[in-house]
């Protein structure tokens, strides 16, 4: 069974941006390619989660969101980073999803298509839903990176966080994977 990191993209991998639809608006966080490259070459397979709810209000388009992502893989590629697969949930808040965090059913889907084992694998986020979906899957652990409104969130619910591990960006949270996978 291989290993996992799964991802959120806004406010983990990319800077928070309401309602981002343009790859030219895409700024990657200091330090993000360098942390991934070390979890893939620590043998981890690499996957976004993303929520786009934009979609479902009817901000932007489905195409839309797969041209930032394209953009996004594109530009980390250079570095040689691959993601294995995108998931994104469009739906609005409310609106019936099957796979908007915190449901874990995009984590379960690539369980199955990629022959993961879960408990080996790690969730990051800036979101209690990117904690909770990580928690509903069963992973080893959820990281709550203080990027996007990780800070925010460490803030006013710090007892909702118990389980997590809290670290100030990707690149501390790839630092904390591998030294507990040693």
């Amino acid at each position: 069974m291989k290993r996992a990191v799964f991802l959120d993209r806004d406010g983990t991998l990319i800077a928070e941006k309401n309602y981002l639809s343009r790859p030219e608006d895409v700024v990657i966080f200091p330090g993000v390619a360098g942390a991934l490259k070390r979890l893939q070459e620590a043998g981890f397979h690499l996957f976004i989660v993303s929520n786009q709810s934009g979609v479902g209000r009817g901000y932007f388009t489905l195409a839309d969101v797969d041209r930032v992502h394209e953009h996004l893989c594109w530009e980390l590629a250079r570095d040689g980073i691959r993601f294995e697969k995108v998931y994104t949930a469009p739906e609005a808040p409310g609106q019936p999803s099957r796979g908007r965090k915190p449901s874990p059913q995009f984590l379960f889907d690539a369980r199955d298509e990629f022959a993961l084992d879960l408990a080996e694998s790690f969730m990051i986020g800036d979101k209690r839903i990117d904690l909770e979906c990580g928690w509903n899957a069963g992973v080893q652990r959820s990281l709550l990176v203080r990027t996007g409104y990780g800070a925010a969130l460490e803030q006013e619910a710090p007892a909702e966080l118990t389980r997590a591990v809290i670290v100030d960006g990707l690149p501390e949270a790839a630092e904390w994977i591998l030294n507990r996978n040693r």
